[in-house]
């Protein structure tokens, strides 16, 4: 079965992106969207890496636009507007799907290792974080309305 660092992605620069670049590292991460509520969180997620990243947490963003169409523009745009409005400098991905046939694998594997309410599987929103160990494995998934300030405890303790 794979395991996190088996899988891969395109950044936002469009270069593919292997998640064993980070083996060793606490990894959070995170469905994102440029105009949704919770996209103030932002904010919040890159104060996290800057606070922790020299301690070793990697915060990985995931722009999706299944949810609303609340991600509608394209990597570049994404881009502009992610260094532009929260100065973001954590690494950030190309749009994914999460949910359904075309979901990404790493998102399909995120999902099963750790379900959400009763067991499903299925993302309800954006900004829906899951936290990752230095060994990759997937501790917890934490809901869109659960913000950086709040989990940042967990991630500590992981440090």
């Amino acid at each position: 079965m794979a395991g996190m660092y088996d899988f891969s992605a395109r950044d936002i620069d469009g270069n593919t992106r292997s998640l064993a670049d980070w083996r060793g590292k606490v990894l959070l991460i995170v469905n994102t969207a440029s105009k949704c509520g919770f996209t103030p969180q932002y904010e919040g997620l890159e104060k996290l890496y800057r606070k922790y990243r020299d301690r070793g947490l990697v915060v990985l963003g995931f722009p999706c636009d299944q949810f609303g169409h609340q991600e509608p523009g394209d990597e570049n745009e994404i881009k502009q507007f992610c260094s532009l409005q929260y100065d973001v400098s954590f690494p950030m991905f190309a749009k994914v799907e999460v949910n359904g046939e075309r979901a990404h694998p790493l998102f399909a594997y995120l999902k099963k290792e750790a379900p959400g309410v009763l067991g499903t599987e299925a993302i309800k929103w954006n900004f829906t974080k899951f936290l990752v160990d230095r060994d990759g494995k997937v501790l917890r998934r934490y809901a869109p309305t659960d913000t950086p300030e709040r989990i940042e405890k967990d991630i500590v303790a992981l440090l």
